[in-house]
């Protein structure tokens, strides 16, 4: 990522090790304080990819798991999903979550880092990441967009819901780089350039929609792993 736009993104502050431990903390208290503003832009991100049934989804980052209730549901029985997470007590809530719904049997949960997942190529017809690209360190956004191209079937798609660093100029947006800045462990997000960092990573961009969370930019982009490179 050398472009001068990506060289604006701040750092992730905190350690891998450290955010495992901060969401394990918080697991069983997350929907109270995140679930709620985030859900309308989740929603969406998913509608826009239409998973089908019959199809192999994965989701990377499903914190409480509300999403791989709907991607299972969308699935049916003659589908499979997976999710990776790096929080034991955020996979802990979500298989309780599948489990009361009826659908743990169509759900392999996976606990570890994103950047090494443990799946074949070419497996996955969709992907799906919310709220969670914004949560690598810059270096690793494209590791983990690499290592997702490897999983997804060519002309498979990826949907990214994350915070925006488009558009960002408000004092509102600059309190929250600077909260970010000085306590990484309660704002350990930051914003990011969703669209280009899909594009650099050879991702086919077929649709993007801006929106705003809590006052801050919001980017919802939809790709696809091409066969042939991207211009």
């Amino acid at each position: 990522m050398t472009d001068s736009k990506n060289n604006n993104i701040l750092r992730v502050y905190r350690t891998k090790a450290q955010a495992k431990r901060n969401y394990d903390k918080i697991s069983r208290y997350y929907d109270c304080f995140a679930g709620g503003f985030e859900s309308h832009y989740r929603n969406i991100g998913l509608e826009q990819l239409n998973i089908k049934g019959g199809e192999t989804v994965l989701e990377i980052g499903f914190g409480t798991g509300h999403c791989l209730i709907q991607i299972a549901k969308s699935v049916g029985k003659a589908g499979m999903v997976y999710g990776v997470e790096i929080s034991s007590g955020m996979l802990e809530v979500t298989k309780k979550r599948l489990q009361k719904a009826g659908l743990l049997d169509r759900v392999a949960l996976y606990c570890g880092d994103a950047t090494k997942m443990p799946y074949n190529e070419h497996k996955f017809d969709v992907v799906f990441m919310s709220f969670t690209l914004e949560l690598f360190d810059t270096p690793e956004i494209p590791v983990i967009l690499h290592e997702i191209k490897r999983v997804l079937k060519f002309n498979g798609r990826l949907g990214v819901v994350s915070m925006s660093r488009e558009d960002g100029t408000s004092i509102l947006f600059k309190l929250y780089e600077w909260t970010h800045m000085k306590f990484p462990n309660y704002a350990d997000c930051r914003p990011i350039y969703v669209e280009q960092s899909l594009r650099e990573a050879g991702i086919k961009i077929i649709n993007r929609r801006k929106e705003k969370v809590l006052g801050l930019p919001l980017e919802i982009v939809i790709g696809i792993n091409p066969t042939l490179p991207v211009d």
